[in-house]
């Protein structure tokens, strides 16, 4: 029997779910424009108000939404909120269909391009890029919006690649280039120089001041928080990693050192810091100097020593937030060795401050540290009884301290000016100062018998015994 073949006519070909499901097209619109500037957001109206009267002239679609990004990137989709929007109403199938200026409105990273337009594609959602004239349901849009799209990307890579060279010119020629309302002390003048912004000048000098005070960053945050002190972006969100950072900035001492980070990949804008990849260039006089640069040496001095001294005690911070207590961290076990933490015991008669070191407990079946504990009041009765003799034995001391400050680094000169200073001004303590404490104590060590020996920041070392 002859075989008969029996032709099925195709239907019509859908381009989208609405001709099956609606009279009209669900048409979402996208813009974008990747800047701020005054003529880019003209364009960015200019968008809108283009594709409002392009959806009244065409009564087949039906506007859901026009969905606009305005000053953002468009290597990546993480920030640009609007487009993520859409394509959230795109799956909960609010849309039938997109349209976007240009392939490089809608992305100019080509991972994202196709990932984004296939994802919409398998959910029947169709993208029109009206500058190419590429919708991503026809059977070549794919590989024409893949070219374009490629394109689009080499054109970003582009652009950043020439924004670079022209920081870079600026690095060569000794410019900064800095957002003053990201870096707390300076505005900018004319032609892009720094001047003191004197009311954050202050906060800067404070900062330093109380850092060579011997204030712990964790405690200098916590003290302009509660003092409601007024960070770079107008609130009080000090911490202590804020601190640090100003305290290591070469700029408030008048320098600049140009080039510490670079982008790393302009699709992610990822910045890092430039360990070497390209040159660095230090500027010295770039400004006018909030810090004396010999002040400034003197605080990297100290972050040195007590990073040092953290290190070799094995600390885990120098300092709390929450606590001002300048014995914190620098109580050590005279039997281990080990850390004194402060702790609070309550009794009937209130609350009684305490010292004892942290291995003072078993754990794991070891026994602890048979170390006393130490009374607060007897911690600050032993610091009067040896500032009091330091008192006395001022003439004795002073010949050491004058060498220190004419021979001595710049740190230990300054240690030993303060020493001179202070002893000159005091009387003889009859309560806790702990200002006189944070300014000169290194550490103390508490011997089994409870003595304790005081070290101090200018080398002197001096025991007291236990009040009887």
């Amino acid at each position: 029997m002859a075989r008969k073949i029996e032709v099925i006519p195709a239907r019509r070909e859908l381009t989208n779910r609405a001709e099956a499901k609606q009279q009209k097209t669900r048409l979402a619109v996208y813009c974008r424009v990747s800047t701020a500037e005054e003529d880019q957001l003209e364009s960015f109206e200019n968008q809108q108000i283009h594709y409002r009267d392009y959806v009244a002239a065409h009564p087949e679609y039906e506007l859901v939404n026009i969905y606009a990004d305005e000053g953002i990137t468009g290597t990546n989709t993480k920030r640009r909120e609007q487009f993520k929007a859409m394509i959230a109403d795109c799956e909960a199938g609010k849309i039938d269909m997109v349209i976007t200026k240009a392939i490089s409105r809608f992305a100019r990273n080509t991972a994202d391009c196709l990932h984004y337009t296939r994802l919409l594609r398998d959910k029947g959602i169709g993208v029109l890029f009206e500058k190419e004239d590429i919708f991503t349901l026809d059977g070549k849009g794919e590989l024409l919006m893949t070219i374009m799209s490629s394109l689009a990307q080499d054109e970003s890579r582009n652009i950043s690649e020439n924004v670079t060279w022209g920081i870079r010119a600026r690095f060569q020629r000794g410019k900064m280039h800095i957002n003053t309302n990201r870096f707390l002390g300076y505005d900018k003048g004319k032609d892009d120089q720094l001047i003191i912004n004197e009311s954050q000048a202050a906060i800067v000098r404070r900062i330093f001041d109380e850092f060579l005070d011997g204030y712990s960053p964790d405690s200098i945050a916590g003290r302009l928080n509660r003092d409601n002190i007024p960070g770079v972006c107008g609130e009080p969100r000090w911490k202590n990693s804020t601190i640090y950072g100003i305290l290591k900035n070469e700029k408030y001492k008048g320098d600049a050192l140009l080039q510490k980070y670079i982008t790393d990949d302009f699709l992610n804008g990822r910045t890092i810091a430039n360990d070497g990849r390209v040159a660095q260039y230090y500027v010295k006089g770039s400004h006018e100097a909030i810090i004396l640069a010999e002040r400034w040496e003197i605080a990297q001095l100290e972050l040195k020593r007590r990073q040092e001294f953290k290190e070799k005690h094995g600390l885990r911070t120098l300092g709390r937030y929450t606590d001002e207590q300048p014995f914190s961290n620098r109580v050590f076990c005279g039997v281990c060795g080990s850390l004194f933490w402060r702790r609070t015991w309550y009794r009937l008669a209130g609350e009684v401050k305490i010292w004892h070191c942290v291995e003072r407990f078993a754990k794991d079946d070891k026994p602890g540290c048979r170390s006393m504990i130490l009374k607060e009041k007897d911690l600050h009765a032993a610091f009067i009884t040896m500032w009091n003799r330091l008192l006395e034995q001022r003439e004795e001391n002073l010949p050491r301290w004058a060498e220190q400050s004419a021979e001595g680094s710049p740190l230990i000169s300054f240690y030993a000016q303060r020493f001179i200073s202070l002893t000159a001004e005091m009387e003889p303590m009859t309560k806790i100062d702990l200002h006189i404490v944070a300014k000169t104590l290194d550490y103390v060590v508490v011997k089994k018998n409870g003595t304790l020996v005081f070290h101090l920041l200018d080398g002197t070392k001096a025991a007291v015994e236990p009040a009887k």
